[in-house]
């Protein structure tokens, strides 16, 4: 990211978060430290800049990237760190199917599922951080399709699109022992209903898989 870029990076308190999962009834609280998560999912633009590569159905330099799976996003955060001279989360094994978090780096990552959801909710505490139709891209007023990041309201903390537009990937396996290596997927898209459209929603994908109404936004470890 350049410099502006990087003010783009929002700086999220420490705290704590109750998770919660509907097909199980499991609930689980979380401690955070501070990190920092970026304001808007990443653009076309920057993706292209990065990786030379344009990979989504619609076009447009500002909308977000979509039709990447988890394992694109993670190869974008390692070239991006790169990019800023820091150093890369993630080590990739040789055979391409495995992959481990280094704690220590400072580089460019995806948030985990705790965060995601501490920092859509902002402190608010209902199923969203304010009237769907001014915060969020979905079905009931996107036209059925993807939208330019941040042209809807923020959430109280300066986060735009945490609901709606496309779904953010999560670093999180969704639920190992039944769906194996399935990863979380939260936020809801332009295609959803506004039930998929909150803050405790979890969807799950299969982390090579590709879709028109998914996307990602970036997270980094505060120091």
């Amino acid at each position: 990211m350049n410099a502006h870029e990087e003010h783009d990076m929002i700086a999220v308190p420490p705290g704590e978060v109750t998770l919660s999962d509907r097909r199980t009834r499991r609930r689980w609280t979380v401690d955070l430290a501070p990190y920092r998560l970026a304001a808007h999912p990443v653009t076309q633009e920057l993706y292209a800049r990065v990786t030379g590569l344009r990979p989504s159905t619609s076009r447009g330099d500002r909308l977000p990237v979509e039709g990447v799976s988890w394992w694109d996003a993670v190869r974008f955060c390692n070239a991006l760190s790169e990019r800023a001279g820091l150093a890369p989360v993630y080590d990739i094994g040789a055979d391409g199917e495995s992959v481990t978090w280094d704690a220590a780096a400072d580089g460019y990552r995806l948030p985990t599922e705790a965060e995601w959801e501490y920092a859509c909710r902002a402190g608010t505490t209902g199923p969203h951080y304010g009237p769907l139709d001014d915060i969020a891209w979905y079905r009931g007023n996107s036209g059925e399709r993807v939208h330019d990041v941040g042209s809807r309201q923020a959430n109280p903390w300066g986060l735009y699109d945490m609901l709606g537009n496309v779904w953010d990937w999560c670093w999180d396996v969704y639920d190992a022992e039944v769906y194996g290596g399935y990863r979380v997927l939260r936020g809801g898209g332009w295609f959803d209903e506004h039930w998929s459209c909150r803050a405790s929603a979890r969807r799950r994908s299969h982390p090579s898989y590709r879709v028109d109404d998914v996307g990602f936004r970036v997270a980094r470890s505060s120091r």
